[in-house]
């Protein structure tokens, strides 16, 4: 299905930008595959234009046709650093509801070769934190492109604050930032903070976030 996703996502009105990922096993980076779970990432020049490709779009139906379950999370960019695939294609939206403090970061990077078993061996170590339970999180996936070199994070959290104590209170997440800059890990990296403002669906039979 993700390789077939491509043929179907060609010249649709108003997406600027896919991809479609495969995920990890458990929470946080993990090099081995979750073969059940896949994601779509998409960015639309409208929400009209999204609404209208999942009531219609083919490629959705066969999703449907082939899953137990399907979560749709509507988001809005509030930050966007570094790029995917030699751009930054987030743009910061101008209608962020102050009212509402949930956040969606999603981590991305690509590994380099010749650092790729260093940064495995670390990332144990790295997550322990979120294996024990993060104050504020409310749900966190390992997705990416490719197994063990094109990785990514999706996580929610209750605000702000939480995000940041378990980005910069944490000695397991701090020394993996030093580390990061030290060892120069990637090759590409991209970090993106967003606001969810609509969910449907579910994730293990329950909606994770009622907006």
């Amino acid at each position: 299905m993700i390789g077939i996703g491509h043929e179907y996502l060609r010249d649709i009105d108003g997406l600027s930008f896919y991809k479609l990922l495969g995920s990890g096993k458990e929470k946080g980076f993990n090099p081995f595959p979750d073969w059940e779970v896949y994601s779509l990432l998409q960015i639309w020049d409208s929400e009209k234009a999204a609404n209208d490709f999942f009531e219609t779009s083919e490629l959705i139906s066969l999703y449907k046709n082939r899953t137990t379950e399907i979560w749709t999370l509507y988001l809005k960019n509030v930050v966007s650093k570094g790029e995917w695939s030699g751009k930054n294609p987030f743009e910061v939206h101008s209608e962020i509801d102050k009212n509402n403090h949930l956040l969606c970061v999603v981590t991305r990077a690509t590994i380099k070769p010749k650092k790729l078993f260093r940064f495995w061996k670390y990332v144990p170590t790295a997550q322990i934190p979120i294996e024990e339970g993060t104050k504020g999180l409310i749900f966190t996936k390992g997705i990416g492109e490719l197994p063990i070199i094109q990785m990514a994070t999706f996580s929610i959290w209750t605000d702000f604050k939480a995000l940041k104590a378990y980005a910069y209170d944490s000695e397991e997440h701090k020394k993996a930032i030093e580390l990061t800059r030290k060892l120069d890990w990637y090759s590409e990296e991209l970090f993106a903070r967003f606001q969810p403002y609509k969910s449907f669906g579910t994730w293990n039979g329950v909606e994770p976030l009622v907006l």
